[in-house]
């Protein structure tokens, strides 16, 4: 896709609605606004279109029926409201879908269905099998046995790992804010829309505010994350308004709605995209100037000579984010050694980690095979 215009032509589409658009201020769900989605929702599958709904608000429908004022802060406390809740969202969504002839689906996903490479297959077999036969799939964190070491983090992220692992060509993630703007448009009158965004830079990411309502959990610079995820796997991605009737039509059709962002020309390949975003970050090292040429232009391993600092605690074969000196994520990849060993390790010669270490067992830090550029 090189043009708004040909996103008609998208036929797997993965769409996000977050808590405060689907809620109202008092926490209950808003049902008029619910009601419009699933509409719009269901007229595209009649087009022919694979639809799958990542939804919030589980936890804000439990926190209705259990009389709840504020927002949970503990783990039980928000486990306890979003068993409550999934049922009463689902119903809702089962009724809504019925009328307009639809099927519909439950899948509760967590980040060790996305850690695990052959649950991960299994994921998409189960949604691409879904789709094939006309179901709808909605699909929601599993808040009632998550926990943070599992968690996602928010909607936003699990729409983009589901959108990349089926392939789909269009994420729209619809929030409470029109898109990505240069600014705070709620403090800032100067502050403008950007209708597109072709590179995610340190400049972009820069611009991603705090969350935003006091009901969601995501935030712009969760968004932008997202949008990380998505390009780098070919799927274009858009922000927009979901308090804005017919968004998703409107965004089919061309209409110069939202922020998008374009994926990029070469996509991941799907071990690729798991390596990259399948597996939970543990760590970040920081390369010097020539180890990032080596490693952007040269399709080098990492090296330990390169590696100027380490944050993290990991250990041998977790993920880890390699950094330039100016903070821009270069690559991500599966780490031959601990973060304490590339401590001891870091700016000498690959022929010297043994006289370190008292063994050597890679030459690589990183080896380029288990590396994946994000630039």
């Amino acid at each position: 896709m090189v043009a708004r215009s040909d996103l008609a032509d998208a036929k797997r589409i993965v769409v996000k609605v977050g808590t405060s658009t689907i809620t109202h201020s008092t926490g209950k769900l808003n049902l008029l606004r619910l009601e419009r989605l699933v509409r719009e929702i269901s007229d595209l599958s009649n087009q022919g279109k694979e639809l799958i709904l990542v939804t919030s608000g589980a936890v804000g429908a439990g926190m209705d029926r259990l009389g709840m004022k504020e927002k949970p802060r503990t783990i039980p406390e928000k486990q306890a409201a979003a068993a409550v809740g999934q049922g009463i969202l689902m119903q809702t969504y089962e009724k809504l879908f019925a009328e307009y002839g639809q099927v519909v689906a439950q899948v509760l996903l967590t980040r060790e269905d996305s850690n695990h490479r052959k649950r991960c297959i299994n994921s998409r077999n189960t949604l691409i099998t879904l789709m094939a036969m006309g179901v709808i799939p909605i699909i929601n964190e599993n808040d009632v046995v998550a926990v943070d070491e599992l968690k996602f983090g928010d909607n936003d992220t699990l729409s983009a790992m589901v959108a990349s692992i089926i392939d789909a060509e269009l994420l729209v993630i619809l929030s409470d804010v029109d898109g990505l703007y240069t600014g705070n448009p709620q403090c800032d009158e100067a502050a403008r829309l950007l209708p597109e965004i072709f590179d995610i830079t340190p400049d972009v990411e820069a611009l991603a505010g705090g969350p935003g309502s006091k009901q969601g959990t995501g935030g712009m610079y969760t968004k932008i994350q997202a949008a990380k995820i998505a390009v780098n796997s070919g799927v274009t991605m858009i922000i927009a308004s979901g308090g804005r009737d017919g968004i998703i039509r409107d965004i089919l059709a061309g209409a110069e709605f939202g922020t998008i962002f374009w994926p990029k020309e070469r996509s991941l390949e799907f071990r690729k995209r798991w390596l990259a975003f399948g597996n939970r970050v543990s760590g970040t090292v920081t390369v010097d100037k020539g180890c990032e040429k080596a490693i952007l232009n040269g399709g080098s391993s990492l090296l330990a000579a390169g590696i100027t600092t380490v944050a993290g605690d990991f250990e041998h074969g977790n993920t880890v984010r390699i950094l330039s000196i100016e903070g821009r994520e270069l690559a991500r990849g599966l780490s031959n050694y601990s973060a304490d060993e590339i401590r001891r390790i870091m700016g000498v010669h690959t022929n010297q980690i043994a006289d370190i270490l008292g063994i050597k067992l890679y030459d690589e830090v990183i080896h380029r095979d288990n590396m994946v550029l994000l630039v």
